[in-house]
C-alpha cells in the first residue's frame, strides 16, 4: 500500500520506531476491566498494529480521509469501527457504548483540547496513554509548587492518577517535530464528585492560574470575596502552590463566603 503523506495542517507526525510504539501499546492497563480501546489519531496504524496484539477491542479515528482509505485497507476486520471524524466534535459516548479506554499519539496542536473533552466524559473513559508534546506531558503530570503546574494539572489530577511514563525525541517521527515528546497515563480515580460546586471549582482553578506570578487574593477579585476570606492566609499564596485538595477547600470557602 502507498503511504500516506503527514499533513502540516493536521499536526501529523508519524511515529516509526516500532520499538517505542510497542512500549505504548504495553502502557495500557485496561483499568477495571475495560476492554474497549478508542485509539485517536491512528494514522498509518503503527500503534494500532500493538494494541491489536495486546486483544483489545479496537476502534480508530482520524480526521484524514487518505489514513482512514489506508487503515480500511490495512484493517479490513474492523469494518466501521474505523472512523473518520474529528474526537472534539464526534459523540464517542455514543458510539462507544459504554467506559472506554483512550490511547494514541496525539496531534500535539489540539491535545489540551482532547483532555477538555477527556474531562467531559470522565465518567466514561477509565483511562489514557497518549503520547503529546513533553511541556504539556509534563505539565499534566507535575505535582504543586512546580513551574510546569496549571491549569490542566488540577483540572486533570482531580479525576485521575497521572504518571509520566517516558520521553520520545524527535528523529523517531516522520517528519520530526521542533520538539521532544512525552508518554503519559491517566487512570480514573475513584472521585465520583468534587466535595464543591463543580462548575465554581473550574472557575477558581482557571482564574487563579491566568496571572500566576499574582496572589489568589489579586487574582480572585472578580469573585467578589469577602473581607473576612481576604484575610484568610490562603490568599497570600499563588495557584502553583496549591493542590486539587487545596483548590476545594478554596472552592468551599468562597461558595461560604457567598452564603454568608
Amino acid at each position: 500500500m502507498e503511504k500516506v503523506k503527514p499533513k502540516k495542517h493536521l499536526g501529523q507526525h508519524f511515529l516509526t520506531d516500532l520499538r517505542i510504539a510497542e512500549n505504548i501499546a504495553k502502557a495500557v492497563k485496561g483499568h477495571l476491566g475495560v476492554k474497549k480501546v478508542l485509539e485517536i489519531g491512528a494514522g498509518m496504524g503503527v500503534l494500532t498494529d500493538f494494541l491489536l496484539a495486546e486483544h483489545w477491542e479496537l476502534h480508530l479515528v482520524d480526521i484524514d480521509h487518505e489514513s482512514i482509505q489506508y487503515l480500511h485497507k490495512k484493517y479490513p476486520d474492523l469494518g466501521n469501527k474505523i472512523i473518520e471524524a474529528d474526537f472534539l466534535k464526534a459523540d464517542f459516548a455514543s458510539i462507544m457504548d459504554g467506559p472506554y479506554i483512550i490511547a494514541g499519539n496525539f496531534p500535539y496542536n489540539i491535545s489540551s483540547q482532547i483532555f477538555f473533552k477527556v474531562l467531559e466524559q470522565r465518567n466514561l473513559i477509565t483511562e489514557v496513554v497518549c503520547m503529546l508534546q513533553k511541556e504539556v506531558a509534563q505539565r499534566i503530570a507535575s505535582p504543586k509548587g512546580n513551574k510546569d503546574y496549571g491549569i490542566l494539572s488540577v483540572m486533570l489530577q482531580a479525576f485521575y492518577d497521572i504518571e509520566y511514563l517516558f520521553s520520545v525525541p524527535p528523529e523517531v517521527f516522520n517528519p520530526p517535530p521542533k520538539v521532544n515528546s512525552g508518554v503519559i497515563r491517566l487512570i480514573r480515580n475513584d472521585v465520583e464528585k468534587l466535595d464543591c460546586d463543580e462548575k465554581l471549582f473550574f472557575r477558581v482553578v482557571k482564574q487563579s492560574f491566568a496571572t500566576r506570578r499574582k496572589t489568589l487574593r489579586n487574582c480572585l477579585k472578580s469573585l467578589g470575596l469577602s473581607a473576612a476570606l481576604n484575610q484568610d492566609p490562603i490568599m497570600d499564596k499563588r495557584a502553583e502552590q496549591l493542590d486539587v485538595q487545596e483548590f476545594i477547600g478554596l472552592t468551599q470557602k468562597i461558595q461560604e463566603s457567598w452564603n454568608q
